[in-house]
């Protein structure tokens, strides 16, 4: 969807904060044993910390690495949806044991290996659906929402520009 530098800057921001705040909460939520207003705000004490390392690891190395795993599955030609899904799913499968080890590190009172493996086991389907039903549409929305003028503007241009593609 980005389709220059400062626009995937934006998206990436936007992904790894609606992402992190969303996987925060339902770490909180199960360490507290119960979902309360309480939940949502200790969640927000997390993400000045959680949320500038998701986003410069995703923007700087994941993001890389998924494209090209997901390509290895996947065709140029093959649907946009479908690209973007693979794509979404490898950022999950390499940010979850990331993201979760720098939470075992950061936030556990147990820092083991153990602790970061059930972590990560605890995370990762609700990462994953997180992203794929939730996260993913509802960033994609505000990224089309944000960008849509820039959108209607560019193929007003392409009109102008090219009066027979029109036709």
């Amino acid at each position: 969807m980005p389709k220059n530098k400062f626009q995937d800057v934006v998206f990436t921001a936007i992904m790894a904060t609606v992402m992190v705040y969303g996987m925060v909460v339902y770490n909180v939520a199960h360490n507290m044993g119960k979902v309360t207003g309480a939940t949502f705000l200790a969640a927000v004490h997390e993400l000045p910390v959680m949320v500038p390392v998701a986003f410069i690891l995703e923007f700087f190395v994941v993001g890389r690495v998924a494209r090209g795993l997901a390509f290895t599955v996947m065709k140029p030609d093959d649907r946009p949806q479908f690209i973007t899904y693979a794509i979404s799913i490898c950022i999950c499968c390499i940010m979850c044991p990331i993201m979760s080890l720098v939470a075992t590190i950061l936030f556990k009172e147990t820092k083991t290996f153990g602790t970061w493996i059930q972590t990560w086991a605890m995370n990762f389907p609700m990462a994953i659906c997180y992203q794929m039903f939730y996260c993913g549409p509802f960033v994609r929305l505000i990224f089309r929402t944000i960008f849509r003028n820039e959108t209607e503007e560019e193929k007003k241009t392409k009109i102008i520009e090219e009066p027979d593609a029109a036709c």
